[in-house]
């Protein structure tokens, strides 16, 4: 269709700066996992199979497993919207097909409100729905050394000591198996994970 002369067209170099969007996470590497139980979707596509060409170099056998590197993710939040900021990761990670039982979360200050509704049934009830794996569990800074490893580990820098901070940040890293987000203020991160964690 012609351009009208009263209509310009405006190309997108010209339309002037424009700002970022306000960081969100990014899902990370993961496994296919089944839809999220309670929300019904489509079905989720097989992956792509690979073939191999007939000059494809011979396998090699297996050697011990190199010790991986979770991805890290920094979402900017105060230590007041770090809970939020975690939620929505989590939110968005389950929305993007990651299994429930994948994900921990552990708060350096208050203690999430499902972990504190929890805890109210009793230590027993709420370490063996850790121990199921089948949902995400949330966990504060003093009780994450008892958590098990997961794919995806959320810190909400959220308050509370430094100590605790870097204690939360320790045990994320080493319990994370593919992502570790942590959500706070980056300059207190940055001088917690500067200080050897």
């Amino acid at each position: 269709m012609p351009l009208i002369p009263e209509e310009p067209q405006i190309h997108e170099s010209a339309q002037g700066p424009r700002t970022a969007p306000t960081p969100r996470p990014v899902p990370g590497p993961r496994p296919a996992a089944p839809s999220r139980p309670g929300r019904p979707g489509p079905p989720r596509p097989a992956p792509p199979v690979q073939r191999a060409s007939r000059d494809a170099a011979k396998p090699v056998p297996p050697g011990p497993p190199a010790a991986a590197t979770p991805q890290l993710q920094l979402i900017p939040a105060s230590a007041q919207g770090a809970l939020d900021a975690a939620e929505e990761a989590v939110d968005l990670l389950l929305d993007s097909g990651r299994a429930p039982g994948d994900v921990l979360v552990i708060t350096t200050g208050d203690p999430h409100p499902w972990a504190t509704h929890e805890l109210s049934f009793g230590e027993a009830s709420y370490w063996a729905q850790h121990d199921a794996g089948d949902d995400v569990f949330y966990t504060d800074a003093k009780a994450a050394e008892r958590a098990g490893e997961r794919p995806v580990v959320v810190v909400a820098v959220n308050g509370g000591p430094e100590s605790a901070a870097a204690s939360a940040l320790s045990v994320a890293h080493a319990r994370a198996g593919t992502l570790l987000i942590v959500c706070g203020d980056p300059q207190r991160i940055n001088s917690v994970l500067g200080a050897g964690v």
